[in-house]
Parts: structure tokens; C-alpha cells; sequence
């Protein structure tokens, strides 16, 4: 579960993270923030780090009972998720008193799916994959072990001490399933409940008339099993007119109108303690209506972050695509359950008016004449507020259109680009495969006109490959590039140049090689390539003023911060063509990105204020990271030197540990 552990004090301007190792495992450390968190954000995090530190055996299940906050971070609060669920599914192990310490808990695929799904931007997401998740949850079962090692008292007990609010569920299930024979009651409702003999570690699932001849006149026994059936009535009119008859011991029919009841009711039911198994339609009734919108199912006529895309939209229920008088239709019905083209489905008005109103609205922007690739993009990203829907109420499904889904395709997958032949031209720098690649897709960007972040892992030649790939626009075209660097990289790029495209004419604005600057020296007209530093761009404001052919940015995390002035002033400059280059495009900070991508392709992840309510509604939402990374991942190329596919023959990084002694006070 964890790697190991120090001793920490926080600082006040410090966030705690999650840092994911392979194979299960994660480390927790500090990370500075720009505001300072409250003193009692503080304490919650100090308490996390405490039991982090001094219980790491157990801490992974500790952690399931935590609540997630806007103080936490978002890789905290993803561990949180993931912890949360197996306490959740634990809770509703019927025998987990009798089993204890030797329960197991499922994990199905639609789980690691969601988990998955619900990834934030974090540190080491290149080991989380489904193995990941199977290895985390092992390391939880392990946790709940070691827990009861030092408890001796109930589960029930051990819950309620770590969460007032959780209660372990009652033995009692319900069940709802179809029936297949058509008629008066289509549906089919039982109680069953686990038996108190196991069999093969089994519990047995018997129907609840049973428990009658079980328990006999053990009155109280019977009780104590339909005490949540009980409490359940309580609030249902249904379960009590169920439990008066006594029909709550027999299998029987129930009407569509009943089994709606039935369904609108589950989570009072569950609350109660009850277990409900249900049909998977209802459990996914968010799936059986939506809205479906293809962009880009056509090349428009020139290809740039403007140029304009066409869209159709089409509505979705049951799997089947339907008609707006169709939908009409479904609306003059009566709300409840309704059997359609061979499935049941939910009419529910509010939900069917959300649908139409989303599909009316998106054939409205199809009428102005389509939108741009930018437009386009966001829409996957914000498609609820662009077509101003409740998401809750219906589902939006974005989807790209043949051409577009073919761009995206090859730039997330380089391999799929033609290639560009760098040999030749005076370039002396023998390529590895991944470069070429790399190469490549930094010019399909250029052709496509779409900002690039080429974000390889330190060591895997950044540099050359931009390098490159001016060379080869050397070649074959007459243009004027800017690249933007820190003032310890000059001399560095200087070399790289020399070694290895010596042709490549560049002139260096920076005191440190060029005493005199002047923007009519005629350097502007003699070379090609342009290097200055971040801190120059304020000296020099004709560089900013001026359009480049394309503009490129080293270290390109110097623009994170979109308040500070040497941001502002980067992105002023304006260029057919931009480049970022940084090891680190996103690790935990959101805004990071924003201001990235603001400097890249302008508008694609909306305003700032836009982009910061988004993140808030991420963690709530199940498929809201998953939407972002859908959008930005194809403006990022990002290669690691861990994955043996890319260099196979790099030795694995060996570390060492080393102490210095240090001399007393004096």
C-alpha cells in the first residue's frame, strides 16, 4: 500500500498529494500551493499526514471513512474515492460479522472502469491502469485485516466509530426482475434473506417464507431479521401494504405502475438496511435517454483552430435513435414505465422535456452555420452549458465525426502520422523511432495549425526534435521563429544547434552574446531563428509586437501563473504556430493547465473563471476527468523514459542513498 514514510511538519502554504507508485502503491507529500489554507483545512490535512505517518498499515482503509473537501487535493480526494468504495461494498456484505477479516469484497469491471474514469491529474498516472486499481484494492483487504487485528469488537461497532452516519445493512434483500410472460403484471418481486448456516463459506440466499419455519416461535429472532423491512415501511406505503399482508414472504406480480413505485424507491429502501438487486436498465436509466452529437464528420475547406466544422445531432432512447414526434409522443404519456421497441424505460416528463430541449437547441447551432475546432472541442468538455441543460437530467454524448476522429486519432497516436524525412538538408543527428515521431506530429500540428505541447520525460531529447523540425521548415519554406528560454538554457541551445543543424541561421537576443540590440540591425531579415529569454520579452517589446511564423517555449511551466506579468506578456505575442516544451505540463494544479492551454489554443478550455468552475464540478462528476483528458491529451506528446517500448535499451535508474554528517552549531 505504501512505499515509506517521513516525518513532516506542514507549512502553512502547503497542499498534501498523492503521488501514485506502480503496483498498487502511493506516497503522500507536501506540495506548495499560492494561498495559504485555512487554519482547520490545515488540521485536516495535518491529521491525514499523521495517520499516513505513524498507522501506514491500516491507513488505506482509515481513509474510506474521510470526506472529501475543496481543501483536499484532487489526487487526496481520488484516494479517498477509491478507499470510500470499498468500505461502502464491504458495508453491504450480509455476513461480514461471521466472515470477518475473511471477506471479500468484489471488485467488477465496471468499478475499475469508473475508477478509472475518475482519475484526476496526478503525479505517476503512467502506472495507473486497471492492474493499478486491482493492486490498491488487495492492499485494502489487507488493511481491513490488519484493522481488526486491534479491534475487538463488531463490524457494526468498528463502523460506527469510524462514521456515525454509515450503518452496516440488515440480512434482508430485495429483488425485482422481469417478467417475461406478457400480461397484467409484467413484473416479478421477491424476498430473500442470508441464512444464518453457511455453506462452503457460503451464506445461503433463501426466500424470506423460510425464516417463518427457521425461526418457528422465536419471535424475537424473526423480528431482528425484518427489523429494516420494519423501518423501511415506515416511509413506503408500498413495503407497508406488502409487510400487512403478508405478501412480503411470497414471491408475486407486480404491475408496471407497482414496480415503478418499487424502483423510484430503492434508495429509501437501501437506507433503510435492505439489499435491492434490480434490473441494470434502471441502474443505467441515465443511459437510456440522450442526446447525440457527432462534430466533424467532414474536412472543412482549410484546417485551423477558426475554420468551421459541421455537427448533426440525433436523440437516443433505449439504445434506438427516436424522432422529435416520437418524444412528443412519450411526453403525452403518463409519467412511470413504459415497454418500448422491447425494452423498458423510464417516462419521466422533466427528462424528456431536458432531451428536447438539448436536441433543439444543438439543431439551433448547427443552423448558424457550424462551429470551430475549438468550439468543437469545448463542446466535449462543456456540452451541458453550451447548450444550456440540466447534465443531471439528461445525457449529453460528444462524439467526433469521421474526419475529425481520424485527426485526433493520429495525433494521439504519432505512429499513425506520414512521416517527414529530417535526414539530409545539413541535419546530423541520428534519431531514435519515438523522435522521428515526435517530429512528425509536431508538423502535422503545424499543417493543422493546432498549438503543440511536446512534454517528453527529461532526458528523451526535447531539443532535438524541435530542432529538427525547424531544419526541415528551413528547407522547404522561408520563415521566422521565436524561441523563448530560460537564460541558463542559451547556451545550451546554442550547441545543440551548431552540432546539429550548423545551416540553421539564429541570432541570440540576450546580452550575453550580444551586447548591442537593436530591432533594425537587419538580424530580423538575415536569420531565421530568434532566442531570447522570458526576462528580455519585457526589454524588448517589438519582439512582442511583432507575428511570428512560430513561437516556441522552452520550460514553458515559466507560464503557469496566468496572473504574473511575464505570463500576460507571452501571451501577446502573436504566431501562426505554437510550441511549449515542459517535462511537467500537469501534475496536481488545474490552473497549471488552464494558463498552458490558454497560451496554446486559446478558448479550448474556456475562461479562466469558466475553466475554475469545471474543476469544482469534476470530483462530483463521474466522467469529468475523463472529459478533459479527452480534450487535452491530443495537443500533448508525452513520452517516458520508463516505458521500455520507447528505449529499451536505457538502464533502470538506480538510486542511492547518501548522508552527510553536519558539524554543531557554533
Amino acid at each position: 500500500m505504501l512505499t515509506h514514510k517521513e516525518d513532516h511538519i506542514a507549512s502553512p502554504n502547503k497542499q498534501l498529494i498523492v503521488i501514485i507508485q506502480p503496483n498498487g502503491l502511493f506516497h503522500l507529500d507536501w506540495q506548495a500551493v499560492p494561498q495559504s489554507p485555512s487554519s482547520s483545512e490545515m488540521a485536516v490535512q495535518d491529521e491525514i499526514y499523521k495517520r499516513y505517518s505513524e498507522h501506514s498499515e491500516d491507513f488505506f482503509f482509515w481513509l474510506g471513512f474521510r470526506e472529501k473537501s475543496e481543501a483536499l487535493s484532487d489526487s487526496l480526494c481520488y484516494l479517498i474515492t477509491i478507499a470510500a468504495m470499498f468500505v461502502r461494498k464491504l458495508s453491504k456484505q450480509p455476513d461480514i460479522e461471521s466472515l470477518r477479516q475473511h471477506s471479500v469484497v468484489e471488485l467488477e469491471a465496471e468499478d475499475k472502469q469508473y475508477l478509472l474514469q475518475k482519475a484526476p491529474f496526478l503525479i505517476g498516472s503512467q502506472y495507473l491502469d486497471v492492474y493499478w486499481v486491482e493492486e490498491a484494492w488487495d492492499a485494502l483487504h489487507r488493511a481491513f485485516s490488519i484493522r481488526l487485528e486491534s479491534h475487538d469488537g463488531s463490524i457494526a461497532q468498528l463502523y460506527a466509530s469510524s462514521d456515525a452516519t454509515m450503518h452496516l445493512p440488515g440480512r434482508v434483500y430485495f429483488h425485482l426482475v422481469e417478467n417475461k410472460k406478457e400480461g397484467e403484471y409484467p413484473f416479478s418481486f421477491l424476498s430473500t434473506y442470508a441464512a444464518d448456516a453457511p455453506t462452503e463459506g457460503k451464506f445461503r440466499h433463501l426466500p424470506l417464507k423460510n425464516a417463518l419455519i427457521e425461526y418457528g416461535e422465536n419471535s424475537g429472532k424473526l423480528l431482528e431479521l425484518l427489523s429494516t423491512v420494519s423501518k423501511a415501511s415506515e416511509n413506503s406505503a408500498f413495503i407497508s401494504e406488502l409487510l400487512d399482508s403478508g405478501d412480503i414472504f411470497h414471491p408475486i406480480g407486480l404491475t408496471a405502475n407497482e414496480a415503478y413505485t418499487f424502483l423510484t424507491e430503492v434508495l429509501m429502501y437501501e437506507e433503510a438496511g435492505i439489499l435491492c438487486r434490480i434490473p441494470k436498465w434502471w441502474k443505467n436509466k441515465s443511459d437510456a435517454l440522450k442526446v447525440s452529437v457527432s462534430v466533424g464528420g467532414k474536412q472543412p475547406s482549410h484546417v485551423s483552430m477558426e475554420a468551421l466544422i459541421g455537427f448533426e445531432a440525433e436523440l437516443w432512447l433505449a439504445g434506438e435513435a427516436v424522432t422529435v414526434e416520437e418524444l412528443k409522443h412519450l411526453l403525452s404519456e403518463e409519467e412511470g414505465l413504459a415497454f418500448i421497441k422491447g425494452k423498458w424505460v423510464e417516462v419521466n416528463h422533466k427528462r424528456l422535456q431536458e432531451a428536447l430541449k438539448a436536441y433543439e437547441q444543438a439543431q439551433k447551432m448547427i443552423g448558424n452555420s457550424g462551429m470551430t475546432v475549438v468550439e468543437a472541442m469545448r463542446l466535449q468538455l462543456n456540452a451541458a452549458k453550451m447548450l444550456d441543460i440540466s447534465e443531471e437530467a439528461v445525457e449529453l454524448e460528444i462524439t467526433n465525426g469521421q474526419w475529425l476522429d481520424s485527426v485526433m486519432n493520429r495525433l494521439a497516436n504519432p505512429e499513425e502520422i506520414e512521416p517527414i524525412t529530417t535526414e539530409g538538408h545539413d541535419f546530423h543527428a541520428n534519431l531514435r523511432t519515438y523522435q522521428e515521431r515526435g517530429v512528425s506530429w509536431l508538423h502535422y500540428m503545424k499543417t493543422l495549425g493546432l498549438g503543440a505541447c511536446l512534454a517528453d520525460d527529461m532526458g528523451l531529447g526535447k531539443t532535438v526534435q524541435v530542432i529538427a523540425l525547424l531544419n526541415f521548415i528551413r528547407v522547404h519554406k522561408k520563415e521566422k521563429t521565436l524561441l523563448v528560454v530560460p537564460a541558463s538554457l542559451i547556451g545550451n541551445w546554442m550547441s545543440e544547434i551548431e552540432k546539429f543543424a550548423p545551416s540553421l541561421k539564429y541570432y541570440v537576443y540576450h546580452p550575453s552574446e550580444n551586447k548591442a540590440i537593436d530591432e533594425n540591425d537587419g538580424n530580423l531579415e538575415e536569420h531565421e531563428l530568434f532566442i531570447t529569454t522570458y526576462g528580455m520579452l519585457l526589454k524588448y517589446e517589438w519582439l512582442t509586437e511583432r507575428s511570428w511564423d512560430t513561437l516556441i517555449l522552452d520550460e514553458a511551466q515559466a507560464i503557469k501563473n496566468p496572473g504574473t506579468k511575464q505570463t500576460k506578456l507571452v501571451k501577446q505575442i502573436k504566431a501562426s504556430y505554437k510550441i511549449a516544451m515542459t517535462g511537467t505540463p500537469i501534475e496536481n494544479r488545474l490552473s497549471d493547465l488552464w494558463s498552458l492551454f490558454d497560451f496554446l489554443n486559446k478558448g479550448l478550455l474556456g475562461t479562466a473563471k469558466e475553466f475554475t468552475q469545471f474543476a469544482k464540478n469534476m470530483r462530483d462528476s463521474i466522467d469529468g476527468y475523463t472529459r478533459l483528458k479527452k480534450v487535452v491529451s491530443p495537443f500533448i506528446l508525452r513520452r517516458l523514459k520508463t516505458d521500455k517500448t520507447i528505449i529499451s535499451d536505457l538502464p533502470d535508474k538506480v538510486e542511492m542513498k547518501t548522508y552527510s554528517t553536519l558539524s554543531k552549531n557554533r
